[in-house]
């Protein structure tokens, strides 16, 4: 049973109304993708169509090729789940703009909603603070999210927080599917045209 009641559309607006404009979004494999694409159609957000477990270790790249911006990863629990070792690899680098937010609805959404591991005895927060993150929680209700949420844009990286989502599932809204034209459009945004 799912033991999150925050709906992921509202923590992913309530994350992004502070946003600055040195922040750079990547967003995970399916369902994080569409609920940073429904609050807004930004040119410096990188959203996953697909490379399941590749949401983190893209952040990672991004945050050392790019220190003066501030890297967010929002992704699901299913695409943490697959990438968790490069949980290690961020708290050996210690990227001070990196931040990574996990929406967990406990259940693999793009396959059809199958129990995730964290449904059971997996605690992410835990994991991320083993591999030697500094900085995890878990966030369960709107007065923990409102904390979090300045952390999240002005506190020193590296970050991780669980947050615990219902496992309902709002319309579906794309972020550009053009793999090429959504890349060309991020890579202009974060460098510029004329160093594109």
């Amino acid at each position: 049973m799912n033991s999150g009641t925050l709906q992921r559309r509202d923590v992913v607006g309530a994350i992004l109304t502070l946003r600055k404009p040195n922040l750079l979004v990547v967003g995970g494999l399916g369902s994080s993708s569409w609920d940073i694409a429904a609050t807004d159609d930004n040119h410096q957000d990188f959203c996953m169509i697909g490379g399941m477990g590749l949401a983190v270790p893209v952040g990672l790249g991004l945050a050392g090729a790019r220190p003066e911006n501030r890297v967010l990863v929002i992704t699901g629990d299913g695409d943490m789940l697959m990438g968790m070792g490069s949980l290690a690899t961020v708290a050996q680098v210690q990227p001070r703009n990196l931040i990574i937010v996990v929406l967990d609805n406990e259940v693999f959404g793009e396959t059809g909603g199958q129990p995730t591991h964290t449904a059971g005895v997996t605690d992410l927060a835990a994991i991320a603070k083993g591999a030697g993150i500094a900085v995890t929680g878990t966030i369960r209700d709107n007065t923990a999210l409102t904390e979090a949420v300045p952390l999240i844009h002005e506190a020193e990286g590296p970050l991780f927080y669980v947050v615990k989502i219902s496992a309902d599932l709002p319309e579906t809204v794309y972020p550009p599917l053009d793999g090429p034209f959504a890349k060309d459009r991020f890579r202009t945004a974060v460098l510029g045209g004329a160093n594109a």
